[in-house]
């Protein structure tokens, strides 16, 4: 575990701003799933849907597919304002939420916009082989999931080890509240089954960093969740996982964070 303080952070944020002269362009609300799928399911239609905005003119670039927070119960798709002109593609990514579907839809929505991605950013320019996956708490979990649990990209023909890294803000590793209140289980008792990131820990996934806010300040027991992947991962033999604790952040650590990702994306693409 390693705590950063807002002066680091702040040098980190400014050494990571570059690519200012590349222009870029945004896609809006494209659908991940088929035509023939959308045709029969209105609300699937309506939720799964993503954004893009890419370096236009360059080739080969790296791209980080973003999930919005909201408890798997609210949130909109986004493009965060702090990884923008930073010379990469950025998707943000709508699902379905829940109650009005339940696990592992969304799970399987965060899966099939990945899937796209794989399949469809070449057409910007982008590089297959440099594809990311972050989120924010909600998203960081449906990161963690589709990224640790190689079924859900398995039924779209792609090896989750191909994604480049993991970089969950905040998410949940033990089952999401919301999967435990669908199962009538109360959100302060804690349950590790097949929907939990920790269930899925294996020796050979992606590089993981794992970014989470102050524990004393995060909600019940969110760092300690982290830290407790971060320990079996290390267990099981897998040699990037990290963890950071943004000191003096609570839950919605994500503005110190992103400096954070943009290094590790620069890390594992200069490797």
């Amino acid at each position: 575990m390693k705590k950063l303080s807002f002066i680091l952070l702040l040098v980190f944020s400014i050494s990571f701003t570059y690519a200012q002269d590349i222009s870029y362009e945004q896609l809006e609300s494209l659908p991940y799933y088929g035509q023939e799928l959308r045709k029969t399911d209105s609300y699937l239609s309506e939720r799964c849907v993503l954004d893009i905005y890419y370096p236009k003119n360059t080739k080969d670039f790296a791209t980080i597919v973003w999930f919005h927070g909201g408890g798997i119960t609210g949130g909109e798709k986004e493009i965060p304002e702090a990884l923008k002109n930073q010379g990469f593609a950025i998707i943000g990514v709508n699902y379905r939420l829940s109650p009005k579907v339940k696990a592992p839809t969304y799970i399987e929505d965060a899966a099939a916009a990945i899937a796209w991605t794989f399949k469809n950013i070449e057409e910007y320019g982008g590089d297959p082989k440099k594809i990311f996956v972050s989120g924010h708490s909600a998203g960081g979990y449906l990161a963690s999931m589709v990224g640790l649990d190689k079924s859900y990209l398995q039924t779209h023909g792609i090896d989750a080890n191909e994604i480049a890294g993991l970089i969950p803000f905040s998410g949940h590793t033990i089952t999401h509240f919301t999967v435990r209140k669908e199962q009538g289980i109360p959100g302060e008792q804690p349950t590790i089954d097949k929907y939990a990131p920790l269930f899925h820990v294996r020796k050979d996934s992606p590089p993981l960093l794992l970014i989470t806010g102050d524990r004393e300040l995060e909600l019940l027991g969110r760092y300690e969740e982290n830290a407790y992947l971060m320990r079996m991962m290390k267990v099981v033999g897998h040699k990037e996982t990290v963890l950071y604790e943004m000191d003096g952040y609570g839950h919605g650590m994500t503005h110190p964070a992103f400096p954070l990702l943009i290094k590790e994306v620069k890390r594992i693409l200069g490797k």
